[in-house]
């Protein structure tokens, strides 16, 4: 079966449904969705780990269009922000427009059409304007372990996490000292007999300043949206500010170094123990995470940290890249995301046959972040260089279907059929990411991270500047960076 749909957008997420809200605010219904799962939600439903909560204020990590006043702590817990997006789908009546249980497997550019042809586990959809809202958080990576197969305890991602396994009083191994992990580790710590966090390399950590919201707080927000409008200002300028230290600002290190060290240094007395804890890179330089509950847990007396990365599995036992050998029960892999080669740009065939992945054998990018040139009538959200390591990235969503709006809006009146960055325009906005990446933490803090594609050593994950000017830059449509073809 084939079906046919001017637009089509790949995932339910706060891309993109994102994208398909404001469609049909601005009167528009001629779109589907197609989604993988059950639901909607993106990361939010599929990550649902004890412990999990976002790492951005709930008032500024929603939709500015659709605000919360019920948000019930500064950081709310991941199972109230995946209700909040389901809440927003059904009021927004975006559910019928959703093909659930639908798993993209190729979209291939048919040039005689002039159209996407999408291949699904459920049929096909051909659609004159293709957009993805996969994310960057969408499939969990899982390191190459040799001798993983033989181990005999439970063993699974942290994005994938097992609630049929009894955990209680189990040796548990975590993989990993990320965002996931922080918040894993200490849920663990509670129950775990013994508990031993692989560390490759430790994070700088800071104070997580969250609270619950008072009824009469609530009340206030739900009587008065000027107040939220307010907390939502508060909140992003704090971050734009903290953005400074991205940019390798001795001063603004400093600060934030000092704050994550006097963090490290009141909750860890053992001297030994804060040494394996203390990072040998510059701050920002990878995610910077902020937990309460972080250092204590590993500072309990049934967790250890292994300075060292989970090597091999051998007659059962865990080992480590140090040559130290425990024996577990369980391993929980906390180690992150395919975020750099995106699993979705496998399946993009566009103008040359030739998937984006392949295209991007150098590493992700994006004229204006968000179109390549070969892949026509093709828009990704939350792709190249669109990442914040110190702000909302709602707030970067928005500007990018604000983009799209325009973008479709300039179709409708040109009566354009075919519309294709120009592959000039797309290097010269390259060259300028790279301008404005060079000498920041990300390439100049002695660390390596995801942020930055390993094959080039290029930023391909992170916009380089502070949030704002992201909207600046790539909020309004190009036209002239395009190429178009009229409809005959």
């Amino acid at each position: 079966m084939t079906t046919t749909t001017p637009i089509l957008i790949i995932g339910a997420g706060f891309a993109g449904l994102g994208m398909a809200i404001r469609l049909k605010q601005t009167g528009r219904d001629d779109f589907l969705i197609i989604e993988r799962a059950g639901d909607v939600g993106g990361t939010w439903r599929d990550n649902h780990y004890p412990g999990i909560a976002c790492d951005v204020p709930s008032h500024l990590y929603s939709y500015s269009y659709l605000p919360n006043p019920d948000w019930t702590r500064v950081f709310s817990p991941g199972g109230e922000i995946q209700a909040y997006i389901r809440k927003c789908a059904e009021d927004e009546g975006i559910l019928p427009h959703i093909h659930f249980h639908t798993d993209m497997q190729e979209s291939r550019w048919d040039a005689e059409a002039a159209e996407w042809v999408v291949t699904t586990d459920k049929g096909v959809y051909r659609c004159k304007i293709l957009i993805t809202g996969t994310g960057h958080l969408a499939d969990g990576h899982m390191p190459d372990i040799p001798g993983l197969d033989g181990f005999t305890g439970e063993v699974f991602h942290s994005a994938a996490w097992d609630h049929s396994a009894d955990l209680n009083g189990k040796r548990i191994g975590v993989v990993g000292t990320g965002a996931s992990a922080i918040q894993i580790v200490p849920e663990m710590q509670k129950i775990a007999s013994e508990l031993v966090v692989f560390q490759r390399s430790a994070p700088y950590m800071i104070p997580r300043w969250d609270r619950a919201y008072t009824e009469g707080e609530r009340r206030m927000c739900a009587r008065d949206p000027q107040v939220v409008e307010d907390l939502r200002s508060e909140i992003f300028w704090s971050g734009e500010f903290n953005f400074a230290q991205r940019r390798n600002i001795p001063r603004f290190l400093n600060e934030a170094k000092a704050l994550a060290l006097g963090h490290l240094e009141t909750h860890i007395a053992d001297p030994d123990l804060r040494a394996k804890l203390t990072p040998d890179y510059e701050i920002g330089c990878k995610r910077l995470l902020i937990s309460n509950t972080y250092y204590p847990a590993v500072a309990a007396a049934n967790a250890t940290v292994e300075p060292s990365a989970l090597a091999r599995i051998e007659n059962g036992q865990a080992v480590a890249a140090s040559g130290a050998i425990y024996d577990l029960d369980v391993l929980v892999f906390a180690t992150g995301f395919e975020a750099v080669r995106p699993p979705f740009a496998a399946r993009i065939f566009g103008t040359e046959g030739i998937s984006l992945d392949a295209h991007w054998d150098r590493g992700m990018q994006a004229y204006d972040s968000i179109a390549v040139n070969g892949y026509p009538n093709l828009f990704i959200i939350n792709g190249p260089n669109t990442g914040l390591g110190h702000n909302s990235v709602v707030y970067i969503i928005e500007a990018q279907v604000d983009y799209i709006l325009g973008a479709l809006d300039h179709i409708a009146a040109q009566y354009v059929e075919v519309i294709e960055v120009r592959p000039e325009a797309e290097e010269a906005y390259m060259q300028k990411l790279d301008g404005m990446a060079a000498g920041t933490v990300w390439l100049a803090g002695g660390c390596k991270s995801w942020y930055v594609d390993q094959r080039s050593g290029r930023l391909t994950l992170v916009w380089p500047d502070f949030a704002h000017s992201f909207r600046e830059e790539n909020g309004t449509f190009h036209p002239e960076g395009y190429a178009t073809v009229a409809a005959e």
